[in-house]
């Protein structure tokens, strides 16, 4: 047994500080990622808690005030037109008990006057625009713009018409394939491979695993960002309707096992963007920033203008 202990403690020892050097200087065995953009400000649904969600009007308002990246959700009427909205079935948006899916383009209801906004309870935003966007013409409007698209639904024809209009109006680079499923991942990944994508799910688990074994230096990593909750958010800005969320201790280890600045300033060093929502109050963008956050997603674009404008980055981005 000694003997055996002999040779294993200098091997975990070397293996240790190999993984721990390499963990810091990953470029000794990765070439860095550099993305066609880089995000600092991010309008989750196009900045929800400054006009209605998803709306023209809320995307049109959000770059007016400097967002770098649109956020949105798309789901298919029936008569198969890509329509942004979070939600596929419609009660919480209009008070209609209706599915995107079930009805035709023209039969949309409007939203409601007064929406609530979903990362900010109790808050609530109005606006002139309640009229559900075409993801056309989002694109028709701002070309040039970064979009982070998340597919909800293993809809087949839903990806293939968002992939033939991010070909269309030649966005390739710029628009990203976003969703917590793995097999709605490997399906956006397969219809179009040009675009960059972020963690899913089950890799995002997979990654904690290798940053916590040591293997995270040694394995190649193919996404372009990681996107994810920012802990302190949960049960004060955001109710979850998980009762496992609603458990301190449950947020207290999740916040010490993902919040972990060591994790993203290698993520980083390697051209992947961490990117930590839905931040909303000016604490909880300086939070996500001091951990090692590449760019926040907020409802309030105006405000995080606000904030980095007093807050400039200290480091320029890698672009291409």
């Amino acid at each position: 047994m000694a003997s055996l202990l002999y040779y294993v403690l200098p091997a975990l020892g070397g293996y240790a500080l190999t993984s721990v050097y390499l963990l810091k200087n990953p470029h000794i065995l990765h070439r860095r990622k550099c993305t066609a953009f880089y995000c600092r400000h991010i309008s989750h649904r196009g900045g929800s808690g400054e006009k209605i969600e998803s709306t023209m009007e809320a995307f049109t308002h959000a770059i007016e005030e400097g967002t770098d990246m649109l956020e949105l959700d798309c789901h298919l009427t029936r008569d198969g037109h890509v329509i942004v909205s979070h939600d596929e079935n419609l009660l919480r948006q209009t008070g209609h008990d209706v599915t995107i899916s079930s009805v035709n383009l023209e039969e949309l209801p409007l939203y409601k006057e007064r929406l609530e906004v979903t990362f900010y309870e109790g808050h609530y935003s109005t606006g002139q625009d309640r009229k559900f966007a075409l993801l056309e013409d989002v694109f028709k409007k701002f070309p040039r713009v970064p979009i982070n698209i998340e597919i909800k639904e293993d809809n087949c024809p839903l990806i293939k018409k968002v992939s033939a209009l991010v070909k269309q109006y030649g966005r390739d680079d710029i628009t990203v394939w976003a969703s917590v499923q793995s097999d709605i991942m490997r399906k956006c990944r397969r219809e179009n491979p040009s675009m960059p994508y972020m963690f899913s799910k089950s890799r995002g688990l997979q990654l904690l695993l290798l940053y916590y074994t040591g293997l995270l230096p040694f394995v190649p990593l193919r996404e372009s960002f990681l996107q994810f909750y920012y802990i302190p958010i949960i049960n004060r800005t955001f109710i979850p309707p998980s009762t496992l969320l609603k458990n301190k201790m449950i947020l207290f280890i999740l916040d010490k096992v993902t919040m972990r600045k060591g994790l993203f300033k290698h993520l980083t060093d390697r051209g992947i963007q961490v990117h930590l929502f839905v931040c909303n109050e000016e604490r909880d963008m300086e939070g996500a920033f001091a951990l090692g956050a590449t760019g926040v997603m907020t409802d309030y674009p105006a405000l995080l203008s606000k904030y980095l404008s007093a807050n400039p980055p200290t480091a320029p981005p890698c672009k291409q």
